[in-house]
C-alpha cells in the first residue's frame, strides 16, 4: 500500500509541474501540462524505467537518496515532502545529516536565473540541482562524478581551467571543506562512506586530510574550456542559504564581452555538439 500511494503521489505531483517552472523548454504537441517521465527522470537524476516502475508499483524500497531527488525535481512543500517519504517508508534525513532540500523559495529564485549558470550543492559538495546553461557549461555529471570532491580526486576532473598551483588549492579548500562537514553531521554516513573512498583511492586525499589543514580559499575567476565554444572567462561566487547549509553557484561574465557571447551562444545550443 505505501509503494502504491507512493507511485500514485508521485504522478500526482508530477501533473502539476510545468516544464517551464522547471526550466525545461516546451515544444511538439502534450498531451498534459504537467512533466513527462522523462523529463522527471531527467530532473531527478534516475531512469525513465525506475520512474515507471516507482509510479506502477513495481519497484519497492526506493533509497533515501531518490526520495530526496524526486522531491526536489517535483517542487514539494516541506509537508509535502514529508509525506513522499512516508508513503517510501523512509524517515526523512533529520538532524545530523547533511541537508539536500531546497525550498520552494530557493527554487523561484533560481527559476529567475535563467540567463545564467547556477548550480546548487549541498554541505558535501554533492550537485543537487544545475539549471541548463549550468550544465551546458560545465557538462552532465552522474553518480559519484555528482560529488566536486569525488570527481576531482577520483573522477572525470572538470572543464575548468588549473595551473598546478591553483589545483593544490582547490584539493586543500575540498578537503577542509569536507572536513568541516563532517564534522558539522557526524550522523551522516553518505559523507563517512565518501571520505573513506576518497582516502583509499586517493594518496593525494589521504595526505591532505592527514594533515589536518582547515585554511579554506574560494576562487573568485575561473576560465572554463569547453568543447564547443572554446575557453570562456567568468567570475564565480558561492552563496550560502542560511538555515540550510546549501551553496549556490553562480558565473557571471561582464556584459558585451566575448565571454558573454560565448554564454549566450551556449543557451542556445545546450548539450548539443556543435557539427561542421
Amino acid at each position: 500500500m505505501a509503494t502504491t500511494e507512493f507511485g500514485r503521489a508521485v504522478r500526482r505531483w508530477r501533473d502539476r509541474v510545468s516544464p517551464e517552472a522547471a526550466g525545461l523548454p516546451v515544444g511538439g504537441h502534450r498531451r498534459a501540462a504537467g512533466l513527462r517521465r522523462e523529463e522527471l527522470a531527467l530532473l531527478a537524476g534516475i531512469s525513465v524505467d525506475y520512474v515507471t516502475r516507482l509510479e506502477q508499483g513495481r519497484a519497492d524500497n526506493p533509497s533515501v537518496q531518490v526520495v530526496e531527488a524526486l522531491g526536489r525535481a517535483l517542487r514539494l512543500s516541506g509537508a509535502e515532502r514529508e509525506h513522499l517519504f512516508g508513503a517510501a517508508g523512509l524517515v526523512p534525513p533529520g538532524r545530523g545529516t547533511v541537508p539536500g532540500y531546497i525550498t520552494p523559495g530557493v527554487q523561484r529564485m533560481l527559476d529567475r536565473l535563467t540567463g545564467t549558470p547556477v548550480a546548487v550543492f549541498d554541505a558535501a559538495w554533492t550537485l543537487l540541482l544545475a539549471n541548463p546553461l549550468y550544465s551546458a557549461l560545465m557538462g552532465e555529471w552522474h553518480g559519484k562524478d555528482r560529488n566536486a570532491v569525488w570527481r576531482n580526486f577520483l573522477g572525470s576532473g572538470t572543464r575548468a581551467r588549473h595551473t598546478a598551483e591553483s589545483r593544490r588549492t582547490l584539493e586543500a579548500s575540498q578537503v577542509a571543506g569536507l572536513r568541516a562537514t563532517s564534522i558539522r553531521y557526524p550522523a551522516d554516513q553518505g559523507v563517512r562512506r565518501l571520505i573513506a573512498e576518497l582516502r583509499d583511492g586517493s594518496d593525494r586525499f589521504a595526505e591532505l586530510w592527514d594533515s589536518g589543514s582547515v585554511e579554506q580559499h574560494e576562487v573568485a575567476h575561473k576560465t572554463i574550456d569547453h568543447p564547443q565554444v572554446g575557453a570562456v572567462a567568468l567570475d564565480c561566487d558561492v552563496l550560502a542559504v542560511a538555515g540550510s547549509d546549501l551553496r549556490i553557484m553562480i558565473y557571471t561574465t561582464e556584459p558585451g564581452s566575448p565571454d558573454a557571447e560565448k554564454l549566450a551562444l551556449l543557451a542556445v545550443l545546450g548539450n548539443q555538439a556543435l557539427t561542421g
